[in-house]
């Protein structure tokens, strides 16, 4: 019987707290295994590991530290790198950096092994954050995603709106794949009346944020839309933030300073408190402009809470007529949350409910399988978990 195909995936700017990556890698590891697969995944963190998940099998190499990130590790040793690859000698290569790992793309011809990479962000938003003028962020974008899609046997995209700048290239070697959302755990069952008696007055309109709070995600536009909201619309509006980053402290001295009724709620470890906080939510404000899915938005939906998002990011295409798409402003998000909560509560929660119902990880493992020219394999005989062997060195 097919043992299936050994799918490495290396990724990098995964920690316990990063959010949408390392819960996309977490669901498509698993789908992998249930496809029949091995899946190994290769990531940065404080010191070398090697475990058996429910994710298939994790490898961990010592990584410094990013200054200034939070807590974001990279893979910068590549000769560690490449003597795990060998030793794990892939049939299939995953990688999830398209900057620092790129190289990884020649190794994987020079040793015959299929390779994709999977494109997670607009490297034209990206550069664009950092207050490049837009003309050169294009061009340097375009230099990168030439070089990516030159290096890798597929380049994949989770959106249409990611997949437009390697059009502009002319790249022929695209797939295009969704990413999914737990429908079980992101449920609206999980609203908490103690929660919502927590965070907020029964008269007032419960607003939140889950973002990692870094400059490319613009963190500060939500807390301009709650002062908009309340002193311009009148709207007894307040805020839950979820997530931590370099930014948070002068996010809390900003709101003190405007007198803002903020909660900051730090990184919630737990799935089911994130899924509660969501469900309570009367609408969630996602302002990243460079989201290329945005499963936070997507979870949110999941949880039957409309969510405005930024109409410069992917998540437009996401969230559909569920959502609002916002200007990229204070006032351009609290627009869009005056327009969600205008809809009858039943009618809104059913709509976003609704939407995130056509995801679900199984397809997404699927769509990304089929990238990977990797078909489904029957189940082996047993289905317990494998021990890892120790790698070497």
């Amino acid at each position: 019987m097919s043992e299936g195909l050994r799918i490495v995936r290396v990724a990098n700017f995964v920690t316990p707290v990063s959010g949408g990556l390392r819960t996309a890698l977490r669901h498509l590891g698993a789908g992998y295994l249930a496809a029949g697969h091995r899946p190994v995944l290769v990531v940065p963190g404080p010191a070398r590991g090697d475990e058996w998940t429910e994710q298939g099998r994790v490898v961990t190499l010592p990584g410094p530290l990013v200054p200034g990130t939070g807590g974001y590790r990279v893979l910068r040793d590549r000769r560690a790198v490449e003597a795990v690859l060998a030793e794990l000698a892939p049939d299939r290569l995953e990688v999830s950096d398209r900057t620092t790992l790129r190289w990884t793309g020649e190794w994987a011809r020079a040793h015959g092994v299929r390779s994709m990479m999977v494109s997670h962000e607009s490297a034209t938003g990206v550069i664009g954050a950092w207050g490049v003028p837009p003309a050169v962020a294009r061009r340097l974008a375009d230099r990168l995603n030439s070089r990516t899609a030159r290096a890798y046997d597929t380049v994949l995209c989770t959106t249409a709106w990611a997949a437009e700048e390697f059009h502009r290239i002319g790249a022929a070697n695209l797939a295009q794949a969704p990413l999914g959302v737990d429908l079980d755990a992101m449920h609206p069952s999980r609203y908490d009346p103690a929660l919502r008696e927590r965070l907020a007055d029964p008269h007032q309109v419960l607003l939140v944020m889950c973002s990692r709070l870094s400059a490319e995600k613009r963190p500060e536009r939500a807390l301009d839309a709650l002062a908009e909201l309340r002193r311009r619309h009148r709207v007894p509006a307040v805020l839950a933030v979820a997530g931590t980053g370099p930014l948070r402290g002068r996010l809390e001295r900003r709101a003190a300073e405007l007198r803002l009724p903020v909660r900051f709620l730090g990184h919630l470890a737990e799935r089911a408190q994130v899924a509660a906080l969501l469900a309570t939510a009367d609408a969630v404000v996602a302002p990243g402009p460079v989201e290329t899915f945005g499963l936070a938005a997507l979870e949110t939906l999941a949880c039957g809470t409309p969510v405005a998002v930024s109409r410069s990011s992917a998540l437009p295409q996401v969230v559909g007529r569920a959502g609002r798409a916002a200007a990229d402003s204070g006032p351009g998000f609290a627009e869009a949350v005056r327009e969600l909560l205008e809809r009858p509560e039943a009618e809104r929660r059913a709509a976003a409910r609704a939407r995130a119902e056509e995801f679900g990880w199984d397809a997404a493992a699927t769509a990304f399988l089929t990238a990977h020219h990797a078909p489904s394999v029957p189940a082996p005989a047993s289905t317990s978990a494998p021990t890892a062997a120790p790698m070497t060195g």
